[in-house]
């Protein structure tokens, strides 16, 4: 099973940008950008990160207000300040350096077991299995586990997590966890997987899909968006609103104000637009609103100020203020530097 699962990493595998360096911290941000992110979306999101933060002491000296408007667009945004944490106590206490091994690596705030031993294994050789969603799903196919619900979930797990360092090439740790994520990605995939091209095929018991628990049911919600923008010094503005760092879901970003009503009459209408955030799809309904008309029709929810419009698009912005400014044709295409707007902005 190793050899051939080896084989068809070594001819089929992605290029990927991750994949042409064996530098722990690259590897890390890669690592911790993918959970729960689409490769094609990361891989550009990588390369601006990288090149703005080429080093561990770089990340770890930012702002984390620039750290965050590069991650604008991930979602997620715990796991940027996590990630920026991580890198002051490495930068402060470990010298610059990630610790080598997973355990120790397990130490440093946002990594978990799966991202201690993608790493390890990975940058240092250490065999360490890494089981993810990917992961879990291609063992179970192979040995005909079924996942049915949280009754068994624990046991299925730990099922799951010794079949795969039993498998582990000890050789090769790093391009076999990285060959079994890559698997699971293209070929085993939750639907439809392309068993007769799988290296593993002649192994698998279920040649096919497997029984698994229900995914939990999306909520809907509706609400509307103030898109406010003036004319200041030959240059247009907009009106942002940070959300308050005590909120549990992204605090401190950017957004465009919430109207007081979700609903907008038509001839008013700018644009819907949908938007996704964990378990709630929302339909978002956006109109433009002068100046004067904003503590009427809008909720104040933090600080607001005026932004330079050249200058928006590299602050920390939640996505659906990015989504809505780029859909509108109000960011430049490339950010720059972290905008700071001036005092006399704030409203």
């Amino acid at each position: 099973m190793r050899r051939q699962l080896l084989g068809w990493y070594d001819d089929s595998h992605r290029d990927l940008p991750w994949r042409r360096s064996r530098d722990p911290y690259a590897i890390w941000v890669s690592e911790i950008m993918l959970q729960q992110t689409r490769v094609a979306v990361v891989v550009e999101r990588f390369k601006v990160f990288l090149e703005r933060f080429p080093t561990l002491v770089e990340l770890a000296q930012a702002p984390e207000q620039e750290v965050l408007a590069l991650w604008s667009g991930l979602g997620y945004y715990r796991r940027a300040r996590m990630l920026h944490k991580a890198a002051q106590f490495v930068a402060q206490y470990g010298g610059g350096v990630l610790p080598a091994t997973a355990t120790e690596l397990r130490l440093l705030p946002g990594i978990g077991a799966y991202t201690a031993a993608a790493i390890a294994s990975i940058a240092y050789g250490e065999a360490a299995a890494v089981v993810d969603g990917n992961v879990e799903r291609v063992l179970c196919r192979v040995q005909g586990w079924e996942a049915t619900g949280k009754a068994g979930a624990t046991a299925l797990r730990r099922k799951v997590e010794a079949l795969a360092g039993d498998l582990l090439d000890s050789r090769r740790p790093g391009d076999f966890n990285q060959a079994m994520m890559e698997l699971g990605a293209m070929l085993c995939t939750p639907k439809g997987p392309q068993c007769m091209v799988c290296p593993l095929v002649q192994d698998c018991v279920t040649r096919g899909e497997h029984k698994t628990a229900p995914r939990p049911k999306m909520q809907s919600r509706e609400v509307g968006c103030a898109l406010a923008v003036r004319m200041r010094v030959e240059q247009r503005e907009v009106l942002l609103e940070q959300r308050d760092a005590a909120n549990t879901v992204m605090p401190g970003l950017w957004q465009l104000p919430l109207l007081r009503e979700a609903e907008v009459p038509e001839e008013l209408l700018r644009m819907t637009v949908r938007h996704a955030i964990m378990q709630v799809n929302y339909t978002v309904r956006v109109r433009e609103v002068e100046p004067g008309e904003l503590d009427r029709l809008t909720e104040r929810g933090g600080e607001r100020r005026w932004v330079a419009l050249s200058e928006a698009g590299a602050m920390a912005l939640t996505g659906l203020a990015r989504k809505v400014l780029g859909r509108a044709h109000l960011l430049p295409r490339q950010a720059g530097a972290i905008a700071r707007p001036a005092a006399a902005d704030v409203v």
